[in-house]
Order: C-alpha cells, then sequence, then structure tokens
C-alpha cells in the first residue's frame, strides 16, 4: 500500500458524519485508506465487513481508543478497551448481571415512573426535552443501580453524563468539559466503592453491588477507580438515551401520523414478530438519526479484506452512520418509516447504530436491550403527552458530533 500524506482529522472534525460516507462515494465504495490523528486508518463498510470487524482476531480494542476518549467516553481501563478473555469476563458482568429480560423490565418501570412524575399535572412550562430526558434517565438508572446519591448529586451527574458524551468526539470547551465531569463522577463513584468495601455502608442486591465485588479474569476485584469507570459505563449510556428520546420528539413532529400509530397501539402488531409498534419505532429512530458515525480498532496482524492489504496496527474503521443509510440494506433510508421494522427484525449485522456482532461473545454494546425498551417507552409516553411545540431552531447540524435538534426540542406541556 502506497503510504498516505494527508491526514483526514480536520476533514473529519468540519463534516462530522457526512465525512466517511462521502469519502466511501468518491472512493466508489472500496474500503477508504486515509490517516487519522497521523495513524495509517482504513474505512469498512457493510454486514461483511461488520463480522470481519468484530472478529477479535481481525481487530483489537487494547490501545486503539485515543486518550481523548477514554478520559471522557469511556473511562481508562473500561470493558471496551479490553480483549480476550479479560473482556469475555469483564463483559460477562454486563452481561449477566445487568442486562437480562428481567432487570432491563425493571429499569423500564423505573424510567417510565420518572417520566410521568416529571410531566404529572399541573404543568404548562416550557420545557426543553433533552434535558428533562436526561435528568429521567439519570433518577431512574441511579437508582436502578443502586447508587446512594442525594438528587442534587443526581442532577450533577445527569449534567457530568450528558457533558461526557458531549465533548468526547471534539476539542475545545466541549471537551474540557467533558473530561472535567469524568474526573469529577469517577472520584465520586471511587469514594462510594471504597466505603461499601470498608463496611461503612451495606449494598444490597443492586448492579451497584455486582461490580463492587465483581472478579476480573485473573480473580482479582476492581480496584476502585476501575469499578467507578464501570458504574460510568452503566449510567452515562442510559442518559445519552436523551438524544434517541429527543430524536423521536423529533420525528412524532416532523411525521405527526406517527404519534396516531404509538398512541393506538393495542398489540395488534403481532404478526411478523413485534407485539408492539414502538420496537420498531424505536429501532427506526436509532436507524434515521445520527449518534456514533463510526467506530475503531486496531488490525491485531497482517490483513487482507476484499483484495485489501490492511497491516498490522492499522487504525480500521466500521462505518456505522453511512452502514444505517446504505440503500443496499435500507430501501429508500432517507425515509423515516418504522413498518420496514414490522415486517422483519433488524440483522445484527445491518442495523449497527450501538455496533455489530454478537453481545455475549463480541464488543457490540451490551446495554443496546435497554436502550431500545427505554426508547421504546418513553416514545410511547411522548406520543401520548399532550403539548405544543414552540417556534424553535430544529435543525440537526451533522458537522457536529454527535448532534441533536439545535433547540433541544422546547415543549410545553398542557395543563390536565
Amino acid at each position: 500500500m502506497a503510504p498516505m500524506t494527508l491526514d483526514s482529522t480536520a476533514a473529519l472534525l468540519l463534516k462530522g458524519y457526512a465525512w466517511l460516507p462521502d469519502r466511501r462515494r468518491r472512493n466508489g465504495g472500496a474500503p477508504v485508506r486515509t490517516r487519522l490523528l497521523g495513524r495509517p486508518a482504513v474505512a469498512l463498510h457493510g454486514p461483511d465487513a461488520v463480522r470481519f470487524f468484530y472478529d477479535e482476531e481481525h481487530v483489537r480494542r487494547h490501545d486503539a481508543l485515543p486518550g481523548p476518549v477514554l478520559d471522557t467516553l469511556f473511562g481508562r481501563g473500561a470493558v471496551h478497551t479490553l480483549d480476550g478473555e479479560d473482556h469475555r469476563a469483564r463483559k460477562a458482568l454486563f452481561l449477566t448481571e445487568l442486562t437480562g429480560p428481567a432487570a432491563v423490565a425493571e429499569l423500564v418501570d423505573m424510567v417510565r415512573a420518572e417520566w410521568q412524575r416529571a410531566f404529572a399535572p399541573p404543568h404548562g412550562r416550557h420545557t426543553v426535552l433533552f434535558d428533562e430526558a436526561a435528568l429521567v434517565l439519570a433518577r431512574a438508572v441511579c437508582a436502578w443501580t443502586g447508587l446512594p446519591l442525594t438528587d442534587e448529586q443526581i442532577r450533577i451527574m445527569a449534567r457530568d453524563c450528558v457533558a461526557m458524551v458531549d465533548g468526547f468526539a471534539t476539542p475545545g470547551p466541549r471537551h474540557l468539559r467533558a473530561r472535567r465531569a469524568r474526573a469529577r463522577q469517577e472520584e465520586v463513584l471511587a469514594d462510594l466503592v471504597e466505603e461499601t468495601r470498608a463496611g461503612a455502608t451495606r449494598a444490597p442486591a443492586t448492579p451497584f453491588d455486582a461490580i463492587v465485588r465483581h472478579h476480573d479474569a485473573d480473580g482479582t476485584v476492581l480496584d476502585p477507580h476501575t469499578a467507578a469507570v464501570e458504574l460510568l459505563n452503566i449510567v452515562r449510556p442510559t442518559v445519552a438515551i436523551a438524544w434517541f428520546v429527543t430524536f423521536a420528539a423529533h420525528a412524532l413532529h416532523r411525521w405527526p401520523e406517527q404519534r396516531y400509530l404509538l398512541r393506538e397501539d393495542d398489540g395488534s402488531y403481532a404478526e411478523p414478530y413485534t407485539e408492539t409498534y414502538a420496537e420498531p419505532f424505536a429501532h427506526e429512530v436509532r436507524r434515521f438519526y445520527p449518534f456514533a458515525p463510526f467506530v475503531g480498532g486496531l488490525a491485531a496482524t497482517d490483513l487482507r479484506l476484499d483484495g485489501a492489504d490492511i497491516p498490522a496496527g492499522t487504525l480500521v474503521l466500521l462505518d456505522v452512520y453511512g452502514q444505517n443509510h446504505d440503500p443496499a440494506l435500507f430501501e429508500d433510508p432517507y425515509r423515516f418509516d418504522p413498518e420496514r421494522f414490522l415486517r422483519r427484525p433488524p440483522h445484527r449485522d445491518e442495523l449497527i447504530p450501538q455496533g455489530g456482532g454478537d453481545a455475549k461473545s463480541g464488543h457490540r454494546c451490551p446495554g443496546e436491550d435497554i436502550t431500545v425498551a427505554v426508547l421504546a417507552a418513553l416514545s410511547t409516553e411522548l406520543a401520548r403527552l399532550d403539548y405544543t411545540v414552540p417556534e424553535q431552531d430544529l435543525r440537526i447540524p451533522l458537522h457536529r458530533v454527535p448532534t441533536r435538534p439545535r433547540s433541544g426540542f422546547l415543549i410545553v406541556p398542557h395543563p390536565a
């Protein structure tokens, strides 16, 4: 492979979600070769590439995530940075203790209850939906996780989790806020872990307790900092569902017929596979709206895919946003159409807003079932909420990662 002389970091920061799909189109659909942050990179696309990317013999995560992403989004020592048996042992904590059907159902019930309290009459006040959803989700997930935090601490947690996600992919003030937010919450949670282990408090059988007592593959318990990191890897992604909730509101505003379909959902959509309209709606929100532009890892050895050589150590990117809008996979991909997932369930390696592959054995997000279930529940709550959408800037800038409606989606719920 001829050496690349041009670095695409500036173009990525300028174009955001459009950068990689644009490069692919100019490249005739072939793998994109470039440099990012000075490192040789290749970008892959499509279900076959998903299976290739999530094979640990091909792509590894250790040392793949740059420091700025670890110090904002995932945390040092997080499960996302592990490979092999170390990854499987840590991932089992999330899969067995935190994301089973009963646990997901319990969290959904708690989120729904917090939502209904937040929007209980009398209301009538102007509300930025994104901010309110983040607080609702933070209250529910902190209670579900078993974190002994005051309401003021939970408010700070909500703001900090939003900051971590909002600032991971950009330099400047947003990134600095994200770093400060993560450092602040890691310190708070590490202190709680130490206090619990010292016997000052006794954690009940909760996700908090599961992380406090978890043993890694080498038989050691997580050090307080790593335990704090993994606690945040429960709370932060749950709070981040606020992005999808806000996108759901955007969809209901643009296509008001969707409100009727969600409101009138009586379970009659059981054919061919789903019991409610809300689940296909949630899948379509996650497909249609932008969240992650791509995911990355490092080539574990010299590789070859579709005739292209990928030297060991190359940064390997998997095109997420482009694949979720690929007309070869999704008919008329820029049309919002939840019914596409009524006709058949999404294939795991086609719809990849939270990664691909198998969550049990690979790096696919273990909280994806939580995201779908919570988003389905809150989309239905939104559809049944009586509110006005004042004049505002609802544009969604694709150069900003992560993006959302500029206004945060202002609503005025009507008093009962």
